[in-house]
């Protein structure tokens, strides 16, 4: 059994990627500049935006916070990402959810020009991505490949189940899987017997965000495991995944840990995403 040591492939991207800016730096152009949107004061949006920061100013990216009460007005958000969007030296947009439950989220996101649409979230990035052109993708499902990519793990040809089939995470990853010449099963919350889908997979990635959804005996024997959840245990307060990991890893060729699997990778692919839009903008202005 291998370990997909995501904070340590992230690590060794981050290092990469902190090369590639500097060498930017060294012919006078300016840094890449990504501007994180924070509506109030969520605990766990407040724990993942400031670790966006600290690792985009540790590569080398221009990085700010604009922080809003909750009782901003509707108008006042749309105008202030316009503003952003024609600002030549801003090269990413990233607008952190939740919004207040009276905010239709994707009115917001659908707002970020897709030229500065870290998160890839924007309607005409996701139809490149489902028609398979290159564009910005999400972060975490392009996290999880790079992942297997880091592990010389070739999803084409092999029988992958997914769980959890979010806007996030479960659908556009599933495309791209299918896009690399994958054959995917996507489950939902009304899958009858998930585990049908599971013990003949030889990829398995849960994003569902319930503890030890996936069990040691819902998988086959060198099954790749990637455990997208995190939850904190409510018996031992510790993090953990949907993957019960201490039996299922007995079974598993490959699998993702709960922390330092698939976060990592997320976080880096973002700077990357800001890194490839920063690219994009200059040679716009050349």
């Amino acid at each position: 059994m291998i370990i997909l040591d995501g904070k340590k492939v992230a690590l060794k991207r981050k290092n990469e990627l902190a090369l590639k800016i500097s060498e930017y730096q060294n012919k006078g152009l300016r840094k890449p500049k990504l501007v994180v949107i924070m509506v109030g004061n969520d605990p766990a949006s407040e724990v993942y935006v400031s670790h966006k920061i600290k690792i985009a100013n540790q590569v080398g990216i221009n990085s700010e916070l604009l922080r809003f009460n909750y009782d901003i007005k509707k108008e006042e958000l749309y105008n202030k990402i316009n503003e952003l969007n024609s600002d030549i030296n801003i090269d990413g947009i990233l607008l952190q959810l939740p919004l207040p439950d009276d905010f239709i989220e994707e009115d917001y996101l659908q707002a970020i020009t897709p030229l500065k649409d870290v998160d890839g979230f924007h309607y005409i990035n996701q139809g490149k991505m489902l028609q398979g052109y290159d564009t910005t993708f999400p972060c975490t499902p392009l996290g999880i490949i790079n992942l297997l990519e880091e592990f010389s793990i070739d999803v084409k040809n092999k029988d992958i189940t997914l769980i959890g089939t979010s806007n996030i995470v479960g659908k556009p990853l599933g495309m791209m899987l299918l896009n690399k010449q994958a054959t995917v099963t996507m489950c939902n919350k009304n899958t009858k017997d998930i585990k049908k889908h599971t013990v003949e997979a030889d990829i398995i990635i849960s994003a569902t965000g319930k503890q030890f959804i996936i069990s040691e005996d819902m998988i086959k024997n060198d099954a790749i495991v990637i455990d997208v959840g995190i939850i904190r245990d409510p018996a031992t307060n510790k993090l953990v995944g949907d993957v019960d990991f201490d039996n299922v890893k007995l079974k598993a060729s490959y699998i993702t840990p709960v922390p330092g699997g698939v976060g990592p990778m997320t976080v880096i692919t973002l700077m990357e995403n800001t890194f490839n839009l920063y690219e994009k903008q200059l040679n716009k202005i050349k």
